[in-house]
C-alpha cells in the first residue's frame, strides 16, 4: 500500500511529500523545496530507501533542495515536463527575486509527458499534462487509491497563481477543467500549499471553478 507523509518546507511552507511503498520501502521525495536536513531526518524517521526525486513543476519552492540532495545521495531527478527548463535554469535568478539563499541549477534524469508512468516499489503512477500555473506543470495521479499530487494548479477553494513567467489563466482553467475535474468526486489531492482536500469539494465549493 502507498504511505506519504507531508512535510512543509522553506518560508513560503511549500508541502514536499515523502511517498513511500510499505512493502518494499522503496520511497521518493516530491517536491523538495529545501529544509535538506528536516527531509533527510523524515526519510530516516520513516525508515524508508530514498530512490528518486519528482518535481511537479520548476518553481524555486518546489526544486530548491534538488541539486544538493542529488549530490549528497546520487538521486534521479524526475520531471516536470521539459517547459519548465527556463524555470530550472534560472534558480540562480530566483533565489535572487524572492531573498532565497542561492542554489544550483541542475538538469532533470528524464522530463515527463501526458500518459507517462512511474512507479516506486510496487505502486504505480501515471503523469498528468497541466501547463497554466507553469508551461511544464505536471500532476502525479495515484489511481489504486485515489491519489493526486497537484502542485500549484489546484489548492483547497482556490487555485494556482498565473502572473509569473509564462503562466496562462485561461490554461489553467483548461487544465483544472479538462484533466482534473474529470476524475471521481472522492479523488483525494496533495497541493503545492495549505490543507488537503477532493475533487468533489473543490468541483462544487471553489469560488474560482464557479
Amino acid at each position: 500500500m502507498l504511505q506519504y507523509l507531508t512535510i512543509p518546507v522553506t518560508s513560503f511552507q511549500q508541502n514536499c511529500s515523502l511517498i513511500w511503498c510499505d512493502q518494499t520501502n522503496d520511497a521518493v521525495l516530491v517536491d523538495p523545496g529545501g529544509d535538506i536536513e528536516l527531509l533527510i531526518n523524515a526519510v530516516t524517521t520513516a525508515k524508508v530507501t530514498l530512490k528518486e526525486i519528482w518535481l511537479t513543476h520548476g518553481h524555486l519552492d518546489h526544486v530548491g533542495a534538488c541539486a544538493e540532495l542529488k549530490k549528497l545521495l546520487n538521486l534521479p531527478i524526475i520531471g516536470p515536463q521539459i517547459e519548465d527548463e527556463f524555470l530550472i535554469n534560472a534558480l540562480p535568478k530566483q533565489c535572487e527575486m524572492f531573498g532565497f539563499p542561492l542554489v544550483k541549477n541542475f538538469t532533470p534524469d528524464r522530463w515527463l509527458e501526458e500518459g507517462d508512468h512511474l512507479q516506486i516499489g510496487n505502486e504505480k503512477f501515471s503523469v498528468i499534462y497541466t501547463p497554466g500555473h507553469t508551461p511544464g506543470h505536471i500532476v502525479l495521479k495515484h489511481s489504486a487509491q485515489k491519489l493526486l499530487w497537484v502542485g500549484d494548479v489546484l489548492f483547497k477553494h482556490s487555485i494556482g497563481r498565473t502572473d509569473f513567467p509564462r503562466g496562462d489563466h485561461q490554461q489553467l482553467l483548461n487544465s483544472i477543467n479538462n484533466k482534473l475535474l474529470i476524475l471521481g468526486d472522492d479523488y483525494r489531492f496533495i497541493p503545492g500549499h495549505g490543507p488537503e482536500s477532493t475533487i468533489g469539494e473543490e468541483r462544487y465549493n471553489n469560488p474560482f471553478l464557479a
